[in-house]
């Protein structure tokens, strides 16, 4: 049995919100550099679509079969990248909302 007074207990529970939101803001970055890998090979795929016209495809095969494969390996990094960053937020978003709650002193706090 723990002798914790109920402000060393409130203290604890803000300190778990602030720790799962900074968890949160990880995820956050880590779903924006998902979505710009996830950008980059789609303008590249672009630009390579666009300047078509300008060389003929047998010529330039042994350079486009390397670069819609990278290509290929970032749409699908990016995809992963995207994927996990939002289950992340939702597991996050759905421990807060326990905490919030459990504990109704700090549910005047969150939103």
């Amino acid at each position: 049995m723990t002798d914790e007074t109920p402000q060393e207990s409130s203290e604890l529970i803000l300190n778990e919100v602030q720790l799962l939101l900074a968890e949160k803001r990880t995820s956050l970055s880590t779903l924006r550099t998902g979505i710009a890998v996830f950008a980059l090979p789609l303008s590249v795929l672009s630009i390579l679509v666009a300047t078509s016209k300008f060389y003929e495809l047998m010529h330039v095969l042994p350079f486009l079969i390397p670069i819609l494969v990278i290509t290929f390996a970032l749409i699908l990094l990016g995809g992963f990248l995207i994927i996990q960053a939002i289950l992340k937020i939702r597991r996050y978003d759905q421990l807060i909302m326990q905490i919030k709650r459990e504990h109704s002193i700090i549910s005047k706090f969150i939103d």
